[in-house]
């Protein structure tokens, strides 16, 4: 099955309310300080979008704050702002049984909360754009599958999605929904909740709240599960990072919205694009790793400036 036809499977479970009763709508608190775009900077951007004829979109963290989704950076509302919470490592992962239950205990009880979040209004711009035949294609930086809720389907997932979870032994595949009633089956007395969240559905709980909670195991061989999620001290795999690098050379400009880019993993095409001598633009709330090679750098949040589009 193709990725497009899994995410119209999954799509299917997501569900607008959480466990906890909350709606989940938009949460401004995410979304740093920030001023409201000016009428220069407006027409910039306008005038960038209409000379795009194959233009590529890499997004971050930072268009899914208006979704209600933190992101990492962001000075006072990221997620190394609020908390010593950090991503778990690749390697520890992979060899400590005790982190593999912390991350699965956690990502049980943020699980409901995460997949019911919604796209926002810039979502739904860039699918916009992929009908209108105004985007070449897109790259998200995210986890969280919202282009793909808000109807965009020429998606590259770079680091992967927390909707998809693979067995590393076998690479046998599961969606995470399916992975949640297994984990139900296997912990039937284990209940916990958190109302901290991370980019990637992440919580924070206790030692004491973990204890007890039995870890899932591939259903076809008894390995190791983890979710498709590129974690920190992985690498991306080699013809995903390929294939991105043929988008740049295929695109005429690129648009950066709502990431800092200090991951070398995106940046690296934005400095590819440079390189190649293609007009960039950033729209993203605070510095990026990449402000020095762009034509335009725009210091608001996303939806505002696209929505004049």
């Amino acid at each position: 099955m193709n990725s497009i036809k899994k995410y119209k499977s999954l799509v299917k479970h997501f569900r607008l309310y959480s466990v906890l009763g909350t709606v989940q709508s938009s949460r401004p608190h995410f979304v740093p300080p920030h001023s409201p775009a000016n009428e220069d900077d407006i027409d910039k951007f306008k005038e960038f979008i209409h000379n795009s004829k194959r233009l590529l979109v890499i997004t971050g963290a930072g268009i899914s704050t208006e979704s209600g989704i933190p992101d990492y950076r962001s000075e006072g509302v990221g997620l190394y702002a609020r908390s010593s919470n950090r991503p778990v490592q690749y390697q520890d992962f992979v060899k400590k049984a005790d982190i593999r239950q912390r991350y699965w205990a956690r990502n049980f009880v943020g699980w409901p909360v995460f997949s019911s979040v919604l796209p926002n209004k810039t979502h739904k711009i860039l699918s916009d754009w992929e009908r209108e035949d105004s985007l070449h294609w897109l790259v998200t930086q995210n986890v969280d599958a919202l282009h793909y809720k808000a109807g965009s389907k020429n998606v590259t997932e770079l680091h992967g999605s927390a909707h998809r979870v693979e067995c590393l032994d076998c690479k046998h595949m599961i969606s995470r929904p399916e992975l949640q009633d297994m984990i139900k089956g296997d912990n039937p007395m284990w209940y916990s909740q958190s109302v901290d969240m991370a980019p990637d559905g992440d919580v924070q709980l206790s030692q004491e709240q973990i204890n007890g909670f039995n870890v899932p195991s591939c259903e076809k061989c008894g390995g190791v599960l983890k979710p498709e999620i590129v974690f920190f001290g992985d690498n991306v795999p080699r013809p995903r990072v390929e294939f991105v690098f043929d988008k740049v050379k295929e695109s005429d400009s690129l648009l950066v919205l709502g990431s800092s880019l200090e991951v070398y993993s995106g940046y690296r095409f934005v400095n590819a694009a440079h390189e190649q001598k293609k007009p960039i633009a950033i729209v993203s709330i605070g510095p990026t790793r990449a402000d020095k090679l762009a034509n335009i750098k725009i210091n608001t949040k996303c939806s505002e400036i696209l929505d004049h589009i």
